[in-house]
């Protein structure tokens, strides 16, 4: 039995980084995995700003908005990840 949406809940992350360059490779890394991730229920737009990458995340229910803030979550700690091996 599905029940309507009452609400939709918008939200935006900013990952912001020490230079252009890092901000440059971890965009162009997520955008395959931005593609794969497709849901009815939420949706993830991304664009970079300064030294920044914003995401913009619409969702119809709190389950599918976790499940997004899930994905940016891992994808943040897989940049942290790489960026630490780098140093």
């Amino acid at each position: 039995m599905s029940h309507p949406n009452f609400y939709t809940i918008k939200s935006n992350i900013e990952l912001i980084f020490n230079n252009p360059h890092t901000r440059d490779i971890s965009y162009n890394s997520f955008l395959p995995e931005l593609n794969k991730v497709k849901s009815k229920r939420s949706k993830v737009e991304i664009e970079k700003a300064n030294n920044s990458i914003l995401f913009y995340i619409e969702s119809a229910d709190i389950t599918a908005f976790r499940a997004s803030i899930n994905d940016i979550i891992s994808f943040g700690k897989i940049i942290e990840n790489t960026l630490k091996l780098c140093e």
